[in-house]
């Protein structure tokens, strides 16, 4: 029996199907691939790093944040002593942004939240700069690195830890009744001792604010501000009559500060002392003999320790020197 040619309903439905998915299937993936740049043209760059610190090929690269390429290779090189390039990286970088990336740019290996994948920043240029073309290197420029956060933050945790401990011990102490803070919230007779020394630095307070008291007195009477206003007048008028007789050249403060009498009297008694002094210095007379001759010294020390026998033997037989002084009739 020969078949019929003719299409069915039902077989034009599920191809309907098939091509709507296959549409849906080819929007989807070119969606998809205009969002991941896949098909747009792309040039490489290599930077250099010493560890990609968690960056996978296919990785994310950005540009000032945004999507603009994927990680096309990480490559080892030869050891050597420069441990600050261990590693080669490649990337891809979509081709519309080429005048964003420059001389100036800076690779930047970045974590995607706190814990989240690497990815590879590109800082833009600037225009004083020239393009970076297919195969140039990018400058590595300096990253935050989470991990010494990490560890910066473990070991604040562990101090906080410990400052924790040592808290609850103080804690601890000060309910025990240890310590004077612990005397303090547990002694009963240290707290009786001190509401005693309130209540007396109360009446004590109570009795300097009686107004018959000398605090009282000196607190509610103005007499004695009175008689301080008073002696601070006088002295005022004082100290005035005394730069009025300075400025007019009166009285004895004034004589000394504008007279030059008195000074000119003693500098005429300074001049003769001089000249007296100087006559004992250099003069031939008694006192000039007494500061220079030797022999008027010894002659005078000899007269004087003669003098001093002569008291002495008195001072011991006295009638041998007054004998026939005294005459009783």
């Amino acid at each position: 029996m020969k078949r019929s040619a003719a299409i069915t309903w039902d077989q034009l439905k599920v191809g309907l199907v098939i091509v709507v998915a296959i549409a849906v299937i080819a929007v989807a993936i070119l969606k998809l691939g205009q969002s991941a740049h896949l098909f747009t043209r792309r040039y490489t760059l290599v930077t250099f790093v010493p560890s990609t610190a968690g960056l996978r090929v296919g990785g994310q690269v950005t540009v000032a944040g945004q999507l603009a390429g994927s990680v096309k290779s990480v490559d080892f090189l030869p050891v050597d002593n420069d441990t600050t390039k261990n590693l080669r990286i490649t990337v891809e970088i979509d081709k519309s942004l080429e005048e964003q990336i420059r001389r100036d740019s800076q690779a930047k290996l970045k974590t995607q939240g706190l814990l989240g994948d690497k990815i590879f920043d590109i800082t833009p240029g600037t225009p004083r700069y020239a393009k970076l073309k297919d195969g140039d290197t990018l400058k590595l420029g300096e990253a935050l690195d989470y991990e010494a956060v990490l560890v910066q933050a473990s070991t604040a945790l562990d101090q906080v830890s410990s400052l924790t401990g040592s808290l609850q011990k103080v804690a601890n102490g000060v309910a025990t009744g240890q310590g004077t803070i612990g005397q303090l919230m547990t002694n009963r007779s240290l707290y009786d001792q001190l509401n005693s020394t309130l209540a007396s630095t109360n009446l004590m307070i109570a009795r300097l604010q009686n107004p018959k008291g000398t605090f009282g007195q000196l607190l509610n009477d103005p007499t004695l501000y009175n008689s301080l206003n008073r002696m601070l007048g006088s002295a005022d008028t004082l100290v005035a009559t005394l730069g009025a007789g300075v400025n007019s050249g009166n009285g004895t403060v004034g004589k000394l500060l504008r007279d030059d009498e008195l000074y000119n009297r003693l500098v005429t008694a300074v001049a003769g002392v001089d000249t007296i002094v100087t006559t004992m210095q250099h003069g031939n007379g008694t006192v000039n003999k007494l500061f220079t001759d030797a022999e008027l010294y010894d002659q005078m020390l000899k007269a004087v320790t003669s003098l001093n026998s002569v008291l002495a033997d008195v001072r011991r037989d006295p009638r041998r020197y007054t004998k026939g002084l005294i005459t009783v009739f």
